[in-house]
């Protein structure tokens, strides 16, 4: 055996482990999806608010719901449900680590569960203000003694019950506003100042209050347009290119697009040296070596990322991605540098072919797909499963400078680099081997598993098939690159509007 073949199987074994570990670790991680439906809720709540809906031409309750009170308080306490069932599974998980006497991995468990009951209590907070602006004061002033003097929204907990019995608290007028103002944030902030203002017998401030909320509830209606109707047209239009490509196939057959036979490539080598790149220039690289030697210089350096700032964290994000394209790439180069020439179609980037109309249809049939899977998914795991960390700061990105870092890096930076390594060049790979439908099955598999949430696994899934057809009929990775570049895109200014 070759010492190259020796460090390829020892790589694989620790990549496996990697793999596997981090895949079980976020099966104890909440679900991403469920936090973000929360910021939906808090803008149709506010839209709610709204006194000219004529102004529309249409009912608000297309957008909005029946009951959008009724269906905030449901949203609330199924998060709420969720993040119980978090802190249970999470000591659990503690008492075990406890017993192997793993003081890391108790310490890190630990966190987690003061972060979940940190969120709990958060949550505890809002259900009680919705229970109690829709007159059931009892559950809320419950909901709210509950709540510990330790946890940081015990304050606000307290302020809460004492404005629900129509007690204004010790504090000045002015000093209780900025209390409400540093600790509650849109909706439930106006609420509680409504009441506030209303036992203090402030008509004034009460009038100004309305005024700010008729403004914020027609911002809001224009946010959930952007987040609801987008999505929804691109779906038709997707749905719509899907019925096409069905019916072509259903009278053409094999002259069809989705008939015809999908690319084959020539592959002058062997699966080595396809293990040499993935194996080593992706995972190995990216997520050991880069993952372990990164953390370590910036300490050197005397950063501290968990402690950066938003722009800090998102440009510590970027920087990672770029070293971690430059070494893969660099793995890539030499590794089929013996090949050179490589036979046509490999790597292919021509400008001057239809492209662009490739990725742009594969990013419309993509919506209704993906979107199907995930809402299957949700339902198989349960809230549970992890999720990417990054869509969770590009939710509290108000710097546009920040905005634009987290874009670099999810529309330019990992597109690139995913493209031309499971595209470009897994994919073609794996067709010395496997028929070109196997070879994008796997390659959608790996692009899957490369991202180490279980939650994401059959929606990335899908979404690297379509990828795959994409790359198989059009030949061109500036296809791939341009619907990937769109996917992320597509999600990221989702994730502005709500988080804005």
């Amino acid at each position: 055996m070759t010492v190259k073949r020796l460090a390829l199987i020892l790589a694989t074994v620790l990549v496996a482990a990697r793999l596997l570990f981090s895949l079980l670790g976020s099966l104890q991680e909440p679900q991403v999806q469920s936090r973000i439906e929360l910021y939906q809720t808090d803008l149709v709540l506010t839209a709610a608010e709204w006194e000219s809906p004529e102004e529309l031409g249409f009912s608000t309750e297309q957008i909005l719901g029946a009951d959008p009170y009724a269906a905030a308080q449901r949203q609330y306490q199924a998060a709420d449900n969720e993040t119980t069932a978090n802190i249970e599974r999470l000591e659990s998980q503690l008492k075990a680590v406890l017993l192997l006497d793993n003081v890391p991995a108790a310490e890190q468990t630990q966190r987690a569960i003061d972060q979940e009951t940190q969120f709990h209590y958060q949550l505890q907070l809002k259900i009680g203000l919705l229970q109690a602006i829709a007159g059931n004061t009892e559950p809320a002033l419950f909901a709210w003694q509950r709540i510990p003097a330790t946890d940081p929204v015990a304050p606000t907990a307290q302020l809460l019950s004492q404005l629900w019995q129509d007690q204004l608290p010790e504090e000045t007028l002015v000093q209780t506003v900025e209390q409400v103002q540093t600790q509650l944030m849109g909706w439930f902030q106006r609420q509680v100042l409504s009441q506030l203002f209303t036992i203090a017998d402030a008509p004034g401030d009460l009038n100004k209050l309305h005024n700010l909320e008729q403004q914020a509830a027609e911002t809001a209606l224009i946010k959930l347009g952007i987040v609801s109707a987008l999505p929804a047209l691109g779906g038709l239009i997707g749905v719509g290119t899907l019925l096409f490509l069905l019916g072509q196939w259903a009278f053409k057959r094999q002259d069809s697009l989705l008939g015809a036979p999908l690319a084959m490539w020539d592959t002058p080598w062997d699966w080595e040296t396809t293990g040499l790149v993935i194996v080593g220039g992706f995972f190995f690289f990216s997520q050991i070596f880069l993952a372990t030697v990164l953390p370590i210089v910036v300490q050197i350096l005397g950063v501290n990322p968990a402690a950066l700032a938003l722009r800090g964290k998102a440009l510590y994000i970027l920087v990672s991605y770029i070293l971690m394209t430059a070494g893969g790439l660099t793995i890539l180069i030499s590794t089929v540098k013996p090949f050179r020439p490589l036979p046509k179609g490999w790597f292919d980037t021509t400008i001057a072919s239809r492209w662009p109309l490739w990725g742009i249809g594969g990013y419309w049939v993509a919506i209704p797909l993906v979107l199907l899977v995930s809402l299957l998914n949700q339902q198989l795991w349960q809230g549970q499963g992890g999720g990417n960390p990054i869509i969770l700061l590009a939710l509290e990105a108000k710097d546009p400078i920040a905005l634009l870092i987290f874009w670099s890096t999810a529309a330019i930076a990992a597109p690139v680099f995913e493209e031309i390594m499971f595209r470009g060049f897994l994919l073609p790979s794996l067709t010395r081997y496997l028929p070109t439908w196997g070879a994008i099955g796997v390659t959608s598999l790996v692009f899957a598993i490369a991202h180490l949430s279980l939650a994401e696994l059959l929606p990335l899934a899908v979404l690297g098939c379509i990828l795959g057809f994409v790359y198989g009929r059009s030949r061109n990775l500036l296809a791939c690159i341009l619907l990937h570049s769109l996917w992320n895109s597509g999600t990221l200014v989702s994730l502005f509007v709500l988080g804005s």
